[in-house]
């Protein structure tokens, strides 16, 4: 066991104390997850670090891992949190302390778990990444310049798919599932599906919940350009589900995932943009766009066939930034000299 201990601790340096420092049960714990949920290396240094910061914390209150109170460890974090440690990292120590008595509590019958019952404070949304009004257009125009000169149906194909994806807001899964028209017989029944003439198009999103969505002018041309192509790609030997999917890959078959992300990820590199633009960048582009438009909160929450209005409200903050940013470059007194 002194060998395995010693094997635990020579491949984990860069931790702050000696295999001596620690209490018994506390190297008992850590030679436990150590040789039965064989976590990486970087995971184990973590618990390591959370597990010594309980250590010294009952060195220094002169109590023993027994006497722990649940007063002492909400004290404890509340300390932590007030000196500036982020939700995350107080999360992680939290789950290794309540880890450890989970385990060790009942071989010495304590009572209860001490650090059961404390939440951690929430960490902070992070806003989602999306384009400028100016980068969205420069980026399509771009685009769709470079595709109409080339007449390539690869191309006027991811053209129509980019403006259809920012015109409605659409989730990529949704993207993919559209047919090229309504179909109910009793062999294939679409469940979303584009209505050129009506401009809009019709998707089922998630909860199986179906929604109808406005088609800009500009997507509406894009995609017609398209299924003037389309029917090149369409193959006898195609199942319905292919033969009647609006987008289509080389080989006949309904645009997958992977593809829509690769080829945007090569519509970026190529127009030299300063970003990798992903479908979901260009639905929260759309959203933030509409957003500080419109100011119609509950209206982009139904575009975006969001359950609860709280998953929106993410985008006000996004318009917040905008407002702020056109403060900052416009008003006298926040302009800075250069």
């Amino acid at each position: 066991m002194f060998n395995l201990y010693r094997g635990i601790f020579l491949c984990t340096k860069s931790s702050n104390f000696k295999e001596s420092s620690l209490k018994k049960p506390l190297n008992d714990w850590l030679l436990y997850i150590y040789t039965n949920l064989r976590y990486s290396k970087n995971t184990f240094n973590n618990y390591k670090h959370d597990i010594s910061l309980l250590d010294k914390f009952v060195r220094e209150n002169s109590i023993s891992l027994e006497e722990i109170t649940t007063e002492n460890v909400r004290s404890f974090f509340s300390k932590r949190y007030s000196n500036g440690i982020g939700p995350r990292g107080i999360a992680r120590t939290l789950s290794a302390w309540k880890s450890f008595y989970d385990w060790w509590g009942p071989r010495v019958n304590m009572s209860h778990n001490p650090v059961s019952g404390i939440r951690s404070p929430k960490a902070a949304r992070p806003l989602p990444k999306s384009l400028s009004v100016d980068q969205m257009k420069n980026f399509l125009d771009r685009n769709k310049s470079n595709a109409e000169k080339s007449f390539d149906p690869i191309m006027l194909r991811d053209q129509a798919i980019l403006e259809l994806l920012y015109s409605s807001g659409l989730r990529l899964s949704e993207l993919i599932s559209i047919d090229i028209k309504y179909e109910n017989n009793t062999e294939y029944k679409s469940t979303s599906w584009i209505d050129l003439r009506q401009s809009e198009v019709v998707v089922l999103g998630k909860g199986n919940k179906q929604r109808k969505l406005p088609i800009g002018n500009s997507a509406i041309e894009s995609i017609k350009k398209w299924v003037g192509l389309r029917d090149r790609f369409v193959l006898k030997t195609s199942s319905l589900n292919d033969r009647y999917a609006l987008f289509l890959g080389i080989k006949g078959k309904r645009i997958s995932p992977r593809v829509i992300q690769m080829q945007l990820l090569k519509l970026s590199k190529n127009l030299t943009m300063s970003m990798h633009i992903s479908p979901h960048m260009i639905r929260h582009s759309f959203a933030s766009h509409l957003l500080q438009s419109s100011q119609n909160l509950r209206a982009v929450q139904e575009l975006l066939g969001h359950k609860t209005i709280s998953t929106t409200q993410i985008y006000t903050k996004l318009d917040f930034q905008h407002l702020a940013s056109v403060y900052d470059k416009t008003h006298p007194r926040a302009i800075r000299k250069k």
